[in-house]
């Protein structure tokens, strides 16, 4: 303890000493002052200007003096400090502050109005024209409209007979649907499995096409472009797409389609998602609360206020003169959805959300899924943006206040600042504010900001309310890997044009769960370590530990946490796991 307080000691007598001249060092001839010290209020070419100085001054020194001494090194430290460290660093705080207002005011007003729907019963019904389906006595089944159910898959082994039985089991007139299977596995064993299931249900009298093609140009977009081209089609009026391992109810077309046929302005009906593996361990907990949020209320929100949100790419109907009226599937980014709902409402299209009927899916369970899945999720909106805003600004048939929606709201706040701004000043700005004292972060940006962000995160669901300081750490350590997302999509650089299909494991989770309890060995998890999120555990750490020994800020009872998280999910001791 004696050693502790004389280190801690010497610290602060280095801190406020007068700093004198170093041999072979042409250090200023006056030092600044406690006043001039806070450089950043100077003009920006001044603080270039002296850190260049200060680093030609060191390069001089090296070269002309044979060893350093611990003092001159420290001298020069709180040179570089002062001029150039604390500038940039306070500059970084005031933006991540801007962004946090953004995003907090964003927050609040989606959150206002989801609440307005609710409370008073605002929903999809009352807003728009709904009348059940019934057959006319005379017309018979030819009062239905001819519906086409598109299900794109790739190798899905796990989960092809649930989508298609799902599919196959909508209650809609045999004669007045097909099922569309748009299969681009490249395992041909998975391919005859899949033809063997379409063949069985059309030997029950469903009429169910099972399509395949050369090549998985444009992946998924590129295999619903394909399937609509088919001659039978064209008898169709909508389309209800579904991924592999959702299974709707058998009254999802029943529910849904009335929407569309009585309003003819709405082009998109898209339905909420609900998953069957939500339990299955801590991540997919945390992802449930998120997803909840989209749903509850940003998609909320967005169907009331604007009649506009972004297509979740399954588990929704669209009008198909609507999609091919607004340039039918794009593959230019990995968000085909989005885009395609972007375009559809520079037309002049709405879209509504019904949050009551509700789609089975299955959320990633492994890590290497979760991160490919967020990864495309995160680069393709940012990507989109690039490419489609000069679109937005230039088009005349949707209003200013849509316009300023999709640009701001829906791309800037949403997709770009609520990633980089979660990793840059949560695990950057934050713990080098520990390092550099010149910088003194106000307490609302601190706390207060943060704090009402999570509590808005929380009520999609209220019931995972205690996972929260989880889903803190967590969402941080992943606002990292999105935020590189983020840069690549902005810049078009890189992997922003990769597509990766997210694993699904339907049911092999629970059939391997006793093989796999004794595989969770060292080898499992050390077999690739993500060293990005490594380093950050250990900058995370050291910062920890000076704010313990000599801050004042006591920002270690978070720091120490989040550095844990940094190296659990470093490690990959996350999610499922699954044999290789």
């Amino acid at each position: 303890m004696r050693k502790a307080s004389k280190v801690k000691a010497k610290y602060v007598e280095l801190e406020h000493q007068q700093v004198k001249p170093m041999e072979g060092i042409a250090l200023p001839t006056v030092l600044p002052s406690a006043t001039e010290t806070n450089a950043y209020h100077s003009p920006l070419h001044a603080w270039i200007s002296q850190g260049l100085g200060l680093f030609a001054s060191l390069c001089s020194f090296v070269e002309t003096s044979p060893s350093f001494s611990w003092h001159q090194i420290w001298v020069i430290w709180v040179q570089i400090r002062a001029n150039v460290v604390a500038p940039v660093l306070k500059i970084a705080e005031i933006l991540c502050l801007i962004m946090s207002v953004m995003q907090i005011v964003e927050k609040l007003s989606m959150g206002a109005a989801s609440l307005f729907a609710r409370v008073f019963r605002w929903r999809a019904e009352r807003r728009y024209k709904w009348v059940p389906m019934g057959q006319d006595l005379e017309t018979g089944s030819l009062a239905y409209p001819m519906v086409l159910v598109q299900i794109p898959m790739y190798n899905e082994r796990q989960v092809y007979k649930l989508s298609i039985g799902a599919a196959c089991g909508l209650s809609w007139p045999a004669n007045r649907i097909v099922v569309q299977v748009l299969d681009d596995s490249t395992d041909p064993e998975i391919k005859d499995l899949v033809q063997q299931e379409c063949e069985k249900w059309a030997n029950r009298g469903i009429d169910i096409k099972y399509e395949i093609r050369e090549n998985r140009h444009g992946y998924k977009a590129g295999a619903l472009k394909e399937g609509l081209k088919h001659s039978y089609v064209h008898h169709c009026d909508y389309v209800a797409i579904f991924d592999a391992d959702f299974q709707p109810e058998a009254d999802f077309l029943l529910q849904t389609i009335p929407f569309l046929i009585h309003n003819p302005e709405i082009a998109l009906v898209q339905a909420r998602w609900k998953f069957v593996n939500a339990d299955e361990c801590m991540m997919t907990r945390i992802q449930e609360m998120s997803m909840d949020y989209h749903f509850k209320v940003e998609q909320e929100s967005g169907s009331t206020m604007y009649s506009f949100f972004g297509f979740n790419g399954t588990a929704g109907v669209w009008r198909i003169s609507a999609l091919e009226g607004s340039g039918g599937w794009q593959d230019r980014t990995t968000v085909e959805d989005m885009d395609l709902a972007v375009r559809a409402t520079l037309c002049g299209w709405k879209f509504v959300f019904v949050g009551n009927i509700k789609v089975k899916s299955e959320l990633p369970s492994t890590f290497k899924a979760y991160r490919n899945q967020q990864y495309r999720w995160a680069c393709g909106p940012s990507n989109l943006f690039r490419k489609i805003a000069e679109e937005i600004r230039r088009t005349a048939k949707i209003s200013l206040w849509r316009k300023i929606h999709l640009m701001y709201s829906f791309f800037v706040v949403r997709r770009i600042v609520a990633h980089i701004v979660t990793f840059t000043f949560y695990c950057v700005v934050i713990p080098t504010s520990v390092l550099v004292p010149e910088v003194k972060i106000s307490r609302w940006g601190v706390i207060y900001i943060p704090t009402t962000i999570t509590l808005l995160n929380s009520v999609g669901t209220p019931s995972s309310f205690h996972l929260l300081l989880f889903w803190v750490f967590f969402e941080n350590v992943m606002s990292m890997h999105r935020t590189k997302a983020v840069l690549t999509g902005l810049l078009g650089v890189g992997k922003v044009n990769e597509w990766v299909v997210t694993e699904k494991l339907g049911n092999s989770v629970k059939a391997n769960e006793g093989e796999e309890s004794g595989k969770k060995s060292g080898s499992a998890i050390f077999k690739r370590v993500l060293l990005p999120e490594l380093g950050m555990a250990v900058y995370l750490f050291t910062c920890a530990c000076c704010d313990f020994a000599y801050g004042k800020n006591y920002y270690f009872f978070y720091m120490y946490p989040q550095a844990m998280t940094f190296f659990i999910v470093a490690i990959g001791y996350v999610g499922t796991f699954m044999p290789s």
